[in-house]
């Protein structure tokens, strides 16, 4: 199972957590570890390209299976809301995909 851990602070997304395999299918056509993938790191790299803000990436070898990605202190208000905004995007595409998928993925916040 894939569990993600969202962590909040004063109401913004500060970091978030993927940890484990979904296992819904063969490798290479599993389906939910192809749109939690997608989803997560299209995430990251909308906050990169629109933004134009460093995340502090860390992620597992080779074998996958864990993605921590933690947002920096941002000064500039208006730039905190855009990534703010970009990454509650992401939670509500992977809370779609929990609910269809629950077997496979569970979403918890801290």
């Amino acid at each position: 199972m894939i569990k993600v851990t969202i962590v909040r602070e004063h109401s913004h997304i500060k970091s978030f957590c993927l940890t484990g395999h979904a296992d819904s299918g063969p490798e290479g056509h599993d389906l939910v570890c192809a749109a939690v993938s997608g989803i997560s790191f299209g995430a990251v790299n909308a906050v990169f390209a629109l933004c134009e803000i460093e995340l502090n990436i860390d992620q597992a070898g080779d074998e996958g299976g864990y993605l921590k990605v933690t947002v920096p202190d941002i000064n500039d208000r208006s730039l905190s809301e855009k990534v703010s905004l970009l990454l509650e995007g992401m939670v509500v595409s992977l809370q779609t995909v929990e609910r269809d998928y629950g077997q496979y993925i569970s979403i918890s916040e801290k």
